[in-house]
């Protein structure tokens, strides 16, 4: 008896070391957060614009603005002098808490990168336990930060979700963009052997008209998001843009090429030749030659022939050797251009620094204060790209060259 009294009373004991719900959060009471749009006022204080997800609205229905008898989300502006006070005067307006876990968008307005930089927002998030480094950052190129998180959008009920999956998309198929998340951006702001570079968003259509239920309710949205180029970073602050060609050299050379489609010119046609890049690699190096510092980007890639629009003889290797010649002088030339427009602005983006500081710690150590402005801006670069034409897709000659 006396043995089963002493199970009985460890038992009773031991419920003291078990936790209780002391911290819990009902649903009613959180306003889920899927993404903060960030801007400047006249008196260049903060605009916190949040997007918020209505629960009861997400699922049924097909159009994206929303299901059931409303729009998956809702939007409400505060301001501040900081984030703290932007995200407390929140109260006034909504009567949740605001609920950070599911936020994975930040956007910012180029007006407010340029004047205050991005060091006291990220500061903000990156101290909040329930809002996620790995939430995605972009800047709003020539909109406000807030005409893109109010504005609607087809097929994805969250606005949020839409732009990341757009982003993601374009970065996996096309390559002149990147999805960069807030921890990606701190750790370059702490690397200094590296600028950050952060891809740009801006708005097609108007920013009155894509917050209407009507703009999705047509088959082209009338308002939509879209990519809009690469922002760069000095210093915490936007210094310039690079798009297109340049855009995708930046691309190149951090080694993020996924897949994209390289064009080239071929009898007096522009464009006639695609080549598909299936995969890539990209190696930068550092060395020394007569005591003085030179870099190195050495790119191996290899695809397939897409398309071609005029006959050329794919069974003869010669061909295939002066295609994969001309495929390496384009991204030669997008990687070179990249590289002169960031020495422009004097911002290492591509991480040559940490190359220097891996192969020449010494040295690192007596130029790092001014790399960026001296060093980075006016080093020789050598760039080398390699092409491998791996296959011609389902056929070799082109039936062009029996028409023709």
């Amino acid at each position: 008896m006396k043995r089963y009294m002493a199970v009985f009373l460890l038992l009773i004991m031991s419920l003291t070391f078990l936790s209780g719900c002391w911290s819990k959060k009902e649903l009613n009471d959180l306003a889920l957060v899927s993404a903060v749009g960030l801007d400047l006022d006249k008196q260049g204080r903060f605009v916190g614009t949040f997007q918020f997800i209505n629960p009861g609205n997400v699922t049924g229905g097909f159009q994206g603005g929303g299901g059931g008898q409303g729009n998956a989300v809702s939007v409400y502006s505060s301001k501040g002098d900081n984030m703290d006070e932007v995200s407390r005067r929140m109260s006034t307006k909504v009567s949740r808490n605001l609920y950070y876990a599911h936020a994975n968008l930040v956007v910012i307005s180029d007006e407010l990168a340029k004047k205050k930089g991005v060091l006291p927002i990220l500061d903000a998030f990156d101290r909040d336990a329930t809002f996620r480094n790995t939430a995605t950052i972009v800047i709003a190129h020539h909109v406000k930060a807030a005409d893109l998180v109010k504005t609607l959008t087809a097929i994805d009920k969250i606005p949020a979700n839409k732009m990341i999956k757009l982003l993601r998309f374009s970065e996996r198929v096309w390559g002149g963009t990147m999805n960069v998340m807030i921890m990606d951006v701190i750790r370059d702001l702490t690397d200094d052997g590296k600028q950050p570079v952060i891809s740009g968003f801006n708005l097609k259509g108007s920013g009155e008209t894509g917050k209407t239920t009507q703009s999705i309710m047509q088959t082209t949205p009338e308002s939509a998001p879209q990519i809009g180029g690469l922002a760069l970073f000095k210093g915490g602050k936007l210094t310039g843009w690079l798009y297109g060609s340049q855009a995708r050299g930046v691309v190149w050379t951090l080694n993020k090429i996924k897949k994209t489609d390289i064009n080239l010119s071929k009898k007096g046609k522009k464009e006639a030749i695609a080549f598909e890049v299936i995969r890539q690699n990209t190696k930068i190096s550092a060395f020394k030659i007569d005591g003085e510092t030179h870099l190195k980007v050495k790119v191996d890639t290899e695809g397939n022939i897409g398309e071609t629009k005029v006959p050329v003889n794919l069974k003869d290797p010669m061909v295939i050797k002066q295609l994969e010649d001309g495929f390496e002088k384009v991204i030669e030339k997008e990687i070179t251009s990249a590289i002169t427009a960031a020495q422009k602005k004097k911002t290492d983006i591509f991480g040559f620094g940490d190359a220097v500081h891996r192969s020449q710690p010494k040295t690192w150590k007596r130029i790092s204060d001014k790399w960026d402005d001296t060093y980075f801006a006016k080093a020789k670069v050598e760039v080398e790209a390699d092409a491998f034409v791996r296959r011609t897709a389902l056929r070799n000659n082109s039936f062009l060259s029996d028409v023709e």
